[in-house]
């Protein structure tokens, strides 16, 4: 990750490509996930990723690379600061929205629009 950081520094217009998710500068600890249209309130623990306490809820949630590549589980963002970990989503597009299956929450708590 440290060798990715330090080329898209001194090469600001160089694609690059990873295989697994980006790893996170918000920390891997536990924060809650507010579902507001659907009224409920989880807790995603530090092992478990969004998708998947979402799921355990919603099971018909639409996913599928789980990595951060396709798009599938990109869900708008009503509320908090998200911890971006995909390779896909444009600057525009994280103001408010994120992939549930791999980027996190920075502070305790997200509000999602589901």
């Amino acid at each position: 990750e440290g060798l990715m950081a330090a080329v898209a520094e001194r090469f600001p217009g160089v694609r690059t490509e990873r295989f697994a998710p980006r790893t996170g500068a918000g920390g891997d600890g536990a924060f809650e996930v507010e579902l507001r249209r659907s009224g409920v309130t989880l807790t995603v623990p530090a092992d478990r990723s969004v998708l998947a306490a979402v799921r355990d809820e919603l099971p018909d949630t639409a996913y599928s690379c789980e990595q951060g590549f396709c798009g599938t589980c990109q869900q708008r963002v009503v509320e908090g600061e998200v911890d971006h970990r995909d390779e896909l989503l444009t600057d525009a597009e994280r103001d408010d929205s994120m992939l549930i299956c791999v980027s996190r929450a920075r502070g305790e708590r997200i509000v999602l629009d589901m």
